[in-house]
C-alpha cells in the first residue's frame, strides 16, 4: 500500500509526494511493518495530518509517523 492510495488526487505537490513518500517506507521498516496493512495505514494518516500542516521536513515528518500517539 504505498501512501499515494491513501491520498486525494492532487493533494500535495510532486516534491512533497516524493518525501511522504520516503518517509513513509522508512517509517514502515523502522517499525517491521512492511506486511501489516493497519499499521501502514497508521503510518500513512500521521505523515498525511503533518503535510497537511505544511510539514515537509523527512525528519519530523518520520518523527510523526513513528509517535506514539495514547
Amino acid at each position: 500500500m504505498p501512501i499515494r492510495s491513501s491520498l486525494e488526487p492532487g493533494a500535495f505537490e510532486p516534491e512533497a509526494l516524493a518525501t511522504m513518500s520516503e518517509v513513509f517506507e522508512a517509517a514502515c521498516r523502522e517499525l517491521h511493518a512492511i506486511h501489516r496493512e493497519v499499521a501502514r495505514e497508521v503510518i500513512a494518516v500521521r505523515i498525511i495530518a503533518e503535510a497537511k500542516f505544511g510539514e515537509r521536513d523527512p525528519a519530523r515528518l518520520l518523527e510523526a509517523a513513528l509517535s506514539r500517539q495514547d
